[in-house]
């Protein structure tokens, strides 16, 4: 593998599944995909001009997840269930034939495995397309991020381009971890039903200094819903929360290599999927052949659950969209001005505006069904997930801002509306059936805060208050915004049994671009 090829960011959004806090252009039950981004240097030419429609924004703020009846793929019919789990890996032709899969049958807990306590692995493989057996290179894995990213939807999603990077005599192989998609029991605080998490969602109290008091309400609702989510998934699905951390998935990742014959592994991860890959490495430092940590997360910070370094960027890329809607122009960048301070100004005062006076958006039959308003809130997360994706992003977002500034709230509501599922389309998959989708929402906190381990669930309203001080001293932009990652293991009780707590200690590539949103590859060193 070719290091210089990965200039990607994550493919998975890691803010993306802790969508019960909330984030713009995404409904209860998906999120918005992180797609390739080349480097910021790329420049306003590439952000605004005739490689980036209009449509953009709108395009991958589109749900992505697939409504899927138990697992299965209504273009081609194949379903999860259809594979019988096996505890000797068996590969069978899924999908449009171009992909294998098979379902691998583990130990729930690998220090001390029994018969009756297992979790299927939901695995995945885009296939080598040479036909010269000498010409063959062998197997490159990937984990596209989250925590709570499916590697299986991830694989049919850009498998082809991630296999054109690493060239198409590798077999691409990504997995569902366990507690997520399709791989079972899946980690569901709302035992897989979709209605119950939307009320939930709706009840949202904001960005946390929206207003005074809104802090205090995320912390208790936060507290509340982990309660509510611990108790659910060990009455229903026992001892998963226990060993859903990242050090059993590193044990099925060895599992699932020695179940193929492999001695040494090629992997390549993004964002969340560097931990993996860290803790991989730093586990088996024998059994590694090429590791390619993409997008990275400060290792440190994450088992100790600080989460400060990953914003470190973040301001950064705010002021690249000033000063590149400025170099591009009033006939391409829609929120101009005559300086990118006089940008930065203007987006000052719009968001101010909106503080004090929500946008409404009448319903009619172009709008909602019923009035809606744009607050404050609403535009800080939608400038979250811009600057998460400035290149597909940038240009829509300047439009938006332009209409919400006439007080137009119709290019925000269709874009937000592009990544609703319907209501009606909201249904119930218990926690022991397959599906095939982006992410697992409620993986996200339930690794994370396993990795954090035995403080995860400690902090008092005071020190969380502290924190978010820091963070919004560190990034202006979001850092309110992004505080749900503390947030995310308020309340957690349950400890996990198996916990990876020593540093990194093999040596690995680090791939970044010169300016990133959420991850910093400065804390790495």
């Amino acid at each position: 593998m070719n290091p210089a090829h990965a200039k990607s960011q994550s493919l998975y959004a890691t803010m993306s599944t802790a969508t019960r806090y909330g984030f713009v252009g995404r409904s209860q039950t998906g999120r918005l995909t992180a797609r390739f981004l080349l480097g910021l240097s790329l420049g306003a030419a590439l952000l605004f001009g005739s490689l980036v429609n209009a449509e953009s924004w709108r395009a991958l703020a589109a749900l992505k997840e697939l409504t899927l009846d138990h697992g299965r793929d209504n273009t081609t019919e194949f379903s999860w269930l259809d594979i019988k789990p096996s505890r000797k890996l068996q590969w069978h032709t899924c999908y449009d034939g171009a992909y294998e899969c098979a379902r691998l049958d583990v130990p729930l807990d690998w220090q001390d495995p029994t018969d009756d306590e297992r979790v299927i692995l939901a695995i995945s493989k885009l296939k080598a397309t040479t036909t010269d057996p000498a010409d063959y290179k062998g197997a490159v894995f990937f984990n596209p991020g989250g925590p709570g990213g499916s590697g299986v939807w991830a694989l049919q999603d850009r498998g082809a381009k991630l296999q054109t990077i690493t060239g198409r005599n590798h077999d691409v192989i990504s997995w569902d971890p366990r507690g997520i998609g399709a791989s079972v029991p899946r980690v569901e605080c709302w035992g897989g039903d979709a209605v119950s998490r939307r009320l939930w969602g709706i009840q949202d109290p904001g960005v946390i200094d929206a207003h005074p008091g809104v802090l205090n309400d995320a912390f208790a609702r936060a507290t509340a819903f982990s309660q509510m989510c611990e108790e659910r998934v060990t009455r229903e699905t026992p001892g998963l929360l226990e060993h859903v951390g990242t050090a059993s998935h590193a044990r099925d990742l060895l599992e699932i290599m020695e179940q193929m014959g492999l001695e040494k592994l090629r992997y390549w991860g993004f964002s969340y999927g560097t931990v993996l890959g860290g803790v991989f490495a730093s586990m088996y430092p024998d059994k590694v052949e090429r590791l390619v940590s993409d997008g990275n997360v400060d290792y440190r910070e994450w088992h100790l659950g600080t989460h400060i370094n990953f914003l470190r960027d973040t301001d950064t890329v705010m002021k690249a969209f000033y000063e590149y809607c400025h170099s591009a122009g009033p006939e391409t960048c829609a929120f101009y001005a005559e300086t990118p301070e006089a940008i930065r100004q203007r987006h000052a005062a719009l968001l101010e505006d909106i503080r004090k006076h929500p946008i409404i958006i009448p319903s009619g039959e172009s709008g909602p069904d019923m009035p809606q308003l744009v607050t404050w809130s609403d535009v800080k997360r939608m400038t979250s997930s811009t600057l998460y994706q400035p290149i597909y992003m940038f240009k829509n977002f300047a439009n938006i801002l332009q209409a919400l500034e006439a007080r137009d709230g119709a290019p925000y509501y269709d874009a937000v509306r592009a990544g609703a599922a319907p209501t009606c389309e909201a249904g119930t998959t218990p926690p022991d059936v397959p599906t095939l989708a982006e992410g697992t929402d409620d993986a996200f906190p339930a690794i994370m805060c396993a990795d954090r381990g035995v403080s995860a669930g400690e902090e008092t309203v005071e020190e969380f208050e502290e924190y978010t001080n820091q963070l919004m001293d560190i990034s202006t932009a979001v850092g309110d915004v992004l505080a749900l990652f503390r947030l995310a293991c308020i309340g957690r009780t349950v400890k996990p049994k198996w916990k990876y707590d020593g540093m990194l200690t093999s040596l690995l590539d680090f791939v970044t671009t010169s300016m990133q949103c959420q991850i910093k590859l400065c804390s790495l060193s």
